[in-house]
């Protein structure tokens, strides 16, 4: 992988743990979503008109349906996410979501994109899964533990969090053949696929008035920062997708589970957090590998 690409995904997972700290501060709040929305359609809007002035007019038939294929993708990624962060803890939801995602991805960007794999990449993609093992409980969720409670928290958050990880995956590759063979500029996918999924979630809001206020008055500012890191931390990797194969962006990606697992675990008060570290730095052991 080319050092700038490699530069920009460690950038962007930096960027990437901070704001799922943000949301998982939220406790899931079902309005934060379309709340995120639609900050970003506004805090975006003059970098998308100041690129997209010449190129959107361009786009036929097929560039706005890969663009709508990414908002709904995108827009069920966030409701399963927030789900599990209502159900369970970040340090399980999110590392689960962010090893399985590049895993089913790389598989099929070399299935289906003709990408290739050296040994090296393969055996970062298996340090990868192993980390996630190890930071979702190791062996710990192979045996049934003293507190049924806690078992449950941690069970909901492995199938959340898989869950989660297979639209990852879907709008990884989905994304990439976008920029890619398209040549579709990130910050304009990034940004309409923003705008087509914001109408799905308006009703949201319509059917809980009430919270949806409550929502905006104690979270704006979870809000505001999400909305200006989330693109961002996305449009660095498309831009890296662009330098190297999509097989090896994607698990590179996961060394936002180190920044996860060093600022969450402290942040959150949430427990193991030494097994989750351990389990983070097998995860950029397999990063390394695919940077080889």
């Amino acid at each position: 992988m080319p050092l700038t690409a490699l530069a920009l995904v460690i950038v962007a997972a930096l960027l990437h743990a901070s704001w799922n700290i943000l949301a998982k501060k939220t406790g899931g709040n079902r309005h934060f979503v379309w709340m995120g929305g639609a900050l970003v359609v506004a805090l975006w809007a003059p970098a998308a008109v100041w690129l997209g002035w010449q190129e959107v007019p361009r786009w036929g038939a097929r560039e706005w349906a890969f663009v709508c294929g990414s908002g709904l993708l995108h827009l069920m990624y966030f409701e399963v996410l927030m789900k599990g962060y209502r159900v369970s803890e970040l340090t399980v939801v999110y590392p689960v979501a962010r090893g399985t995602g590049p895993l089913v991805s790389s598989i099929v960007a070399v299935l289906v994109l003709g990408e290739t794999m050296s040994l090296h990449g393969a055996l970062g993609v298996l340090w990868i899964c192993a980390g996630v093992f190890v930071i979702a409980g190791g062996p710990a969720l192979l045996r049934a533990t003293h507190d049924p409670a806690r078992r449950a928290r941690v069970r909901a958050g492995v199938a959340w969090g898989a869950a989660t990880g297979a639209f990852i995956a879907a709008y990884t590759v989905l994304d990439g053949y976008s920029v890619k063979r398209l040549a579709i500029a990130p910050l304009l996918l990034d940004y309409f696929s923003n705008v087509t999924r914001l109408p799905f979630m308006i009703p949201t809001a319509l059917r809980d008035p009430a919270g949806a206020r409550d929502a905006w008055r104690r979270y704006w500012k979870h809000g505001l920062v999400v909305a200006a890191v989330s693109p961002l931390a996305y449009i660095l990797v498309l831009y890296a997708v662009r330098l190297a194969p999509i097989s090896h962006v994607a698990p590179a990606r996961e060394i936002s589970m180190l920044f996860a697992a060093l600022i969450g675990g402290r942040m959150l008060g949430e427990g193991d957090r030494l097994q989750r570290v351990a389990g983070a730095a097998l995860m950029a052991g397999g990063v390394a590998l695919l940077a080889v």
